[in-house]
C-alpha cells in the first residue's frame, strides 16, 4: 500500500491518471521483427491485465506466414487500455525496444537482431479534441476487409477504416468494431490525439531552441531496452540500468522493476 503510494505521488502528470493508446511497429528485418512485435504486443496485454486494465485491440496488421510452427508475426497493433494510471505507468514504454537472438526463421541458425518501435498516447479531453481543426479536404478516408492471421478476412464487409491525414501523412487504422461508422469515430479520435501530441511536441521543440537546448528526438537509433536470449541471457534498461537474466519472465509480462525505476527518473 505504502509502495502504491509512493508511485502515485511520481504519477502527478497531465494525463497520468488516465487511459492509454499503446501501438507497437515492426522494424526491418521481414519476419523476425514482425515476430518480435508480436513477442512484445503479448507482453504488454499480459501486463496490463495483471495491472487489471482492460485491453481491446483496435487495428492489428500481420505479416507473412510461413514460419517455424505456423507462426505469424504482426506489422502493426494498437491497444486502447483502460484502467487508472494506465498512461501512467506505460508512458515511459515509448521508444525502440532492441532483441537479440538465434533467429528462429534461419535455417543456419544465424544470431540476428530485431528491433520494434513502441508508441504510448494518452487519452486527451473533447476540450483539447477541439483545439485541433481538422479539414475534411486534408484526410483520405479507405474502407477495407479486415484480415486475420495468413491474410484470411474475418469479416465480409469493409467496415475497417483507414484514415491518411494528408498534411502530416499520420496513418491511423480501425478495424475492431463491426459498424465502418465506429471504426471511423475511432480512428478520428486516435488521429486526433496524434495531432495534439503534435503541437504538443512543436511547442516543446520551441521552448527549447529559445533556452538553448535539443529536445531527443525518438528515432529507431534511440533503443530504450535490449532484450538478449543469445548469446546469454538478459535484459537491460538503458536508461535506468535495470537489468535481469529472467528473460522469460519479463516476456510474460512481469514489467513491475522496470516501470517502477521509470517512473522515478
Amino acid at each position: 500500500m505504502l509502495k502504491q503510494k509512493e508511485l502515485q505521488v511520481f504519477l502527478s502528470g497531465k494525463y497520468d491518471k488516465g487511459n492509454a493508446i499503446l501501438s507497437v511497429y515492426a522494424g526491418a528485418g521481414g519476419q523476425d521483427s514482425q515476430d518480435w512485435t508480436t513477442m512484445l504486443l503479448r507482453m504488454y496485454e499480459r501486463y496490463c491485465r495483471q495491472k487489471g486494465f482492460q485491453v481491446k485491440t483496435l487495428e492489428q496488421s500481420f505479416g507473412e506466414a510461413g514460419g517455424p510452427e505456423g507462426r505469424i508475426g504482426v506489422k502493426s497493433a494498437t491497444l486502447e487500455i483502460k484502467g487508472k494510471f494506465a498512461f501512467g505507468f506505460l508512458k515511459k514504454e515509448v521508444g525502440v525496444h532492441r532483441l537479440v537472438r538465434i533467429s528462429p526463421f534461419s535455417p543456419q541458425k544465424l544470431r540476428h537482431t530485431s528491433f520494434a518501435m513502441v508508441e504510448i498516447l494518452p487519452e486527451i479531453s473533447k476540450a483539447e479534441q477541439s483545439e485541433i481543426e481538422i479539414k475534411p479536404d486534408e484526410l483520405k478516408i479507405q474502407t477495407f476487409r479486415a484480415s486475420g492471421p495468413g491474410g484470411q478476412y474475418v469479416n465480409k464487409r469493409e467496415s475497417a477504416v483507414r484514415i491518411t491525414h494528408l498534411p502530416t501523412n499520420i496513418v491511423v487504422s480501425c478495424q475492431n468494431e463491426r459498424l465502418q461508422g465506429l471504426n471511423r469515430q475511432k480512428a478520428m479520435k486516435i488521429l486526433t490525439t496524434k495531432l495534439y501530441q503534435l503541437k504538443q511536441e512543436k511547442e516543446q521543440k520551441e521552448l527549447k531552441k529559445i533556452k538553448g537546448k535539443e529536445l531527443l528526438s525518438i528515432s529507431w537509433g534511440n533503443q530504450i531496452r535490449s532484450y538478449v536470449l543469445h548469446p546469454y541471457r538478459l535484459v537491460k534498461d538503458i536508461r535506468t540500468k535495470i537489468e535481469t537474466s529472467d528473460v522469460e519472465n519479463v516476456l510474460n509480462g512481469n514489467l513491475d522493476k522496470f516501470i517502477e525505476a521509470e517512473i522515478k527518473l
